[in-house]
């Protein structure tokens, strides 16, 4: 049977398919079930220096190929994510910490704090598009670029950055430019298509409150776009910064697909969202059969092999 194993960073990772930061990974209990299932990490929700409630409801509906949310970064604050790792062990697999700073002065106190927790893994998330009032970060590379600056050699567990989708070659080339300065280990690409506007027409409404109805678009949706961004940045970074795609991870097609755009792992999101904790086994078995028929020994076997038409 093909291995889906990876390291990244230098971390162990049983499977390459895991869950994304933001849903169902706010609560320590939520962090159990996903330590308890078959994703291959513990991704816990992006967290901010102060608890929040986030937008107000509904703010998270499912769409034929997917789903949109304008969440606004609810979580419980930074100081407890910082102890959950301890309670997470037992399950064996990393625990990855999301984090998101409300001010550009923020991300160091964050990630100093995290540096000196239990956590394996931090992923700096400079693309939640829901937050009122605040822009994505990763759309302007100067910003970008000092914030990351803050960072530089605040301790020595793994930063990656969870980055925005982008859709023109000069704004790839842009943030490989940034990444390419600092120490970054990985990259989390893509988040929400961010400003998404679904209509219900027989109520005349949005299908969502927050933002006039306005929300970060998901699943299958997304991921020809979330393929691309692997896939454009695999081929800007090489081997310097690891991959690790989201945005329509159904199923084990799909995962196999980032595999070959250059992703070393895969997150599931949406589809935890509406199936539930065994989407990550089912997903990770499919896989494993795709990687058997086509003869590859393990998913890093199938990186970046995309083949020209």
């Amino acid at each position: 049977m093909a291995s889906t194993q990876v390291t990244i960073a230098g971390i162990h990772f049983p499977s390459c398919v895991f869950n994304a930061s933001g849903p169902r990974d706010v609560t320590l209990p939520e962090l159990r079930e996903i330590g308890a299932s078959g994703s291959g990490a513990i991704v816990m929700k992006s967290c901010t220096p102060e608890p929040r409630d986030g937008n107000e409801e509904p703010r998270y509906a499912d769409l034929p190929l997917g789903s949109i949310n304008s969440m606004g970064l609810p979580n419980l604050g930074y100081t407890q994510y910082c102890e959950f790792p301890k309670d997470l062990a037992e399950y064996g697999k990393p625990v990855i910490a999301s984090l998101a700073g409300m001010q550009p002065s923020d991300f160091p106190v964050l990630v100093e704090a995290f540096q000196k927790s239990d956590v394996d893994l931090i992923e700096v998330n400079l693309s939640c598009p829901n937050v009122k009032g605040k822009p994505q970060i990763g759309y302007d590379f100067e910003a970008s670029d000092a914030i990351l600056s803050l960072l530089d050699g605040l301790g020595d567990k793994p930063l990656g950055v969870k980055l925005p989708p982008y859709f023109d070659f000069v704004h790839f080339e842009s943030m490989a430019a940034v990444l390419k300065k600092h120490k970054i280990a990985f990259i989390t690409c893509v988040n929400s298509i961010g400003n998404a506007l679904v209509i219900d027409a027989e109520t005349e409404r949005p299908v969502i409150r927050p933002k006039g109805g306005f929300g970060g678009l998901g699943g299958q949706y997304l991921k020809p776009t979330a393929l691309a961004n692997v896939r454009k940045f695999h081929e800007l970074l090489g081997d310097r910064v690891q991959i690790i795609g989201v945005g329509g991870v159904y199923t084990g097609t799909d995962a196999f697909e980032f595999v070959l755009a250059g992703a070393d792992a895969v997150q599931v999101g949406t589809a935890f969202m509406q199936e539930g904790l065994g989407c990550f086994a089912r997903i990770d078995q499919e896989l494993q059969a795709i990687l058997d028929r086509k003869g590859y020994a393990s998913a890093a076997d199938a990186k970046g092999k995309l083949k020209a038409l």
